[in-house]
């Protein structure tokens, strides 16, 4: 397996314990992650090789972050470390029940967001590399922090790499160009990054704010999904991006804060086949029901993880196969605290064989 490169920011993440609401408590947990270390960490912790590529200031804080990132076993070695800028932070209170999870951004001026992209050794960062995975969190914030996303798509295909994506799209980043709205932001600036682009993961959701394309009537909020939908909106996905082989779409079925099912399809355009995970035994879509939520946060990331993981592996390649093994991944990260899944691939092979229980292992 060649090297997977990610790029993006890392943060402080600091939560508050339990289900307290961030008004409620004055001590607050602290871990350090961020969309596309979250991916290079699954690949790691599956025992793939990953590199992770941002930009740190340089104080203990950030000295902190990289041990985070090292102790999984992500290269670190083309993180820059800055003399301006600051760390990222973002706020947690996990919701249960009815009440939502809500997250608080303090991003502005971050080292990353400030950094131009020539700063970046693109051409050493891709020499071994195979793949590249980036997400629509980091152009959201900043043109800076935009353009290094560009730069870096065109610098990896260059060299040869598969690029993928994650549409990712959050409303309350996208702020860096008045008046635009950040659906206007996204669409436009995601549209100039999206020709470098092989694999573009999304849910429903973000295909609508990023590309302007929906599943019909389909109502995520509704806790129910028309799965027929999605084979739809990923051809839509390839006829606006011809250079896309693959489009992978999470289908979450968000019943409340605590109860989701969980799903994926794995669409290929050379075979105009959708797959579908997880399968009950006649082969219908089953999602997983995944009653009492740990920790939601990260759980994209995790099916992104475990998607690139699966593709780049050549027992686990079939879109089929890529697609369960995912789904499964991404599966168990709801039982895991924090943004980053500890599991392991035993673990998810185990899940993807039907083991299930949660009996313990002696």
């Amino acid at each position: 397996m060649k090297t997977i490169v990610t790029f993006g920011e890392i943060m402080g993440r600091l939560a508050a314990p339990g289900n307290l609401r961030l008004r409620q408590t004055r001590d607050l947990e602290v871990t350090y992650a961020g969309a596309e270390a979250s991916v290079a960490a699954s690949i790691c912790n599956f025992g793939g090789s990953a590199r992770y590529v941002t930009a740190l200031p340089k104080h203990a804080l950030a000295d902190a972050t990289m041990d985070a990132i090292r102790a999984v076993g992500i290269d670190t070695r083309y993180i820059l470390r800055t003399d301006i800028g600051r760390l990222g932070l973002y706020f947690l209170e996990t919701g249960a029940n009815q009440r939502p999870s809500n997250v608080i951004y303090d991003r502005a001026d971050s080292a990353i967001a400030i950094t131009p992209a020539d700063q970046y050794d693109w051409d050493s960062i891709f020499d071994d590399a195979g793949w590249l995975h980036l997400s629509g969190i980091t152009p959201a914030l900043s043109r800076n922090a935009a353009e290094a996303t560009l730069v870096a798509a065109q610098k990896a295909q260059a060299a040869g790499a598969t690029v993928s994506i994650d549409l990712n799209f959050r409303g309350k980043l996208w702020k860096w160009e008045q008046p635009k709205s950040s659906r206007e932001l996204a669409r436009e600036t995601m549209k100039a990054i999206l020709p470098y682009v092989d694999v573009v993961i999304a849910n429903e959701e973000d295909c609508h704010d990023v590309l302007g394309i929906q599943a019909g009537d389909t109502d995520v909020h509704a806790g129910s999904l028309d799965t027929s939908r999605y084979p739809d909106v990923a051809r839509q996905v390839v006829a606006s991006f011809p250079n896309v082989k693959r489009v992978a779409i999470t289908l979450r079925e968000s019943l409340s804060a605590t109860h989701n099912n969980w799903g994926a399809m794995l669409y290929d355009s050379a075979t105009d086949q959708p797959s579908f995970a997880p399968l009950s035994a006649d082969n219908e879509y089953r999602p997983y029901e995944i009653k009492n939520i740990v920790d939601r946060v990260g759980g994209g990331d995790a099916f992104a993880g475990g998607l690139i993981f699966a593709l780049t592996t050549s027992e686990l390649s079939s879109p089929e196969m890529a697609v369960r093994y995912a789904v499964a991944a991404s599966c168990l990260k709801h039982s895991i605290k924090g943004d980053f899944n500890y599991s392991t691939r035993t673990e998810v092979d185990s899940l993807m064989g039907g083991s299930a229980s949660g009996r313990v292992v002696r």
